[in-house]
């Protein structure tokens, strides 16, 4: 029996990917996500969550990890944040073999990390478009998280992405800075309908993409995960009074329908966010707008689907039919998992749900 954690430290959310394997077939998997915000809690704080999610598990023999918490301004560089983030796994997996992923695709040691932080920053995606490989030689996998949408493409079963880091992400359209819970409304879109006429909304930090999405009973409640702007709760009337504030008004001045005709404008634009980075990436890879398109995270039904199908896309697939719904909301954490799985005990022959 070989027993794996793969691990996920976002600056938000810390996901991990415990998975049981005997004689290369899957035999159990189960999903734990700490919501985390690191900016807010202090990197100083760290080893908590983590100590509590490697508590949950026993007689671990591999941790494989990734990261994407580096990013957050708690740490004044990347490199601080990696080393930092480093240095909290070895302290709390100090008895268990751990493998840190890298942007080339390959596991190294802690110690290999330490040498080369930015190989392993944000490297979160080659784990998923690595799952994807699986699945198909030639295709795309978007996954759209609480605050990021990763496009991967997929080329001769190989991850075939061209950014290594964030910035050359966005400059490729491969990382678009939009999520199904984080998202700041007034970076969306700077205008919305309300009585018949665009108006200029307000650059403040009134609302986010979860309101809007709740709004529009695309997630419930209990996906609404993360803390709110205001820091109250998560009621439909709370999240279109949020809403309502975007463009200086409250529940007194619009009515519930036209806060709802914001979030439909709203979510109309986040999916297009997501069609323009789509594009760009297909601009280097024609040949995979004809090709399988997989969707994963929270937000794959929700904005990935409908922005593949807006760009054009035919075959659309949920990784969730594949892997299981938690499973595809926390993709990187389970790819890496079964990735560690395979460096001990070879490929994998059974892992898919179907």
């Amino acid at each position: 029996m070989v027993k794996v954690l793969g691990l996920d430290v976002g600056g938000a959310n810390i996901k991990a990917a415990y998975i049981e394997t005997e004689n290369k077939i899957l035999k159990y998997v189960k999903v734990l996500t700490e919501y985390f915000p690191i900016w807010k809690r202090g990197k100083e704080n760290l080893e908590k969550p983590l100590k509590q999610i490697k508590n949950s598990f026993s007689n671990i023999d591999l941790l494989t990890l990734t990261m994407t918490a580096e990013l957050s301004d708690a740490y004044f560089s990347k490199r601080e944040g990696v080393l930092h983030i480093l240095n909290v796994i070895k302290n709390v997996f100090s008895n268990i073999e751990v493998k840190v992923l890298n942007v080339k695709g390959e596991l190294l040691t802690i110690e290999e990390a330490k040498n080369k932080p930015l190989e392993v920053a944000a490297a979160n995606w080659f784990a998923t478009g690595w799952l994807a490989s699986k699945l198909s030689k030639d295709c795309i996998v978007i996954d759209v998280g609480s605050t990021t949408t990763s496009i991967i493409p997929v080329l001769n079963g190989n991850v075939a992405a061209k950014g290594k880091n964030d910035l050359e992400k966005l400059i490729l359209g491969e990382l678009v800075y939009t999520g199904v819970l984080r998202t700041n409304v007034a970076t969306i879109v700077s205008k919305v309908p309300v009585k018949g006429k665009l108006v200029n909304v307000s650059s403040e930090f009134f609302a986010q993409s979860g309101d809007v999405h709740l709004i529009l009973e695309n997630i419930n409640q209990n996906d609404y995960t993360v803390d709110t702007p205001d820091g109250r709760g998560v009621s439909l009337n709370e999240a279109a009074a949020r809403l309502a504030r975007v463009v200086c008004a409250d529940l007194e001045l619009l009515t519930f329908n036209e806060v709802k005709a914001i979030a439909k404008y709203v979510y109309e634009a986040q999916i297009e966010q997501i069609v323009k980075g789509l594009k760009r990436v297909v601009k280097h890879f024609p040949i995979l707008k004809f090709k399988p398109a997989y969707v994963a995270g929270l937000g794959g039904k929700i904005l990935a689907w409908k922005a593949l199908e807006k760009a054009g896309f035919k075959t659309l697939r949920e990784l969730s039919n594949f892997i299981g719904v938690s499973e595809a909301k926390a993709a990187p954490a389970f790819s890496l998992a079964l990735m560690g799985a395979e460096a001990l005990e070879g490929e994998i022959k059974k892992w898919k749900l179907c």
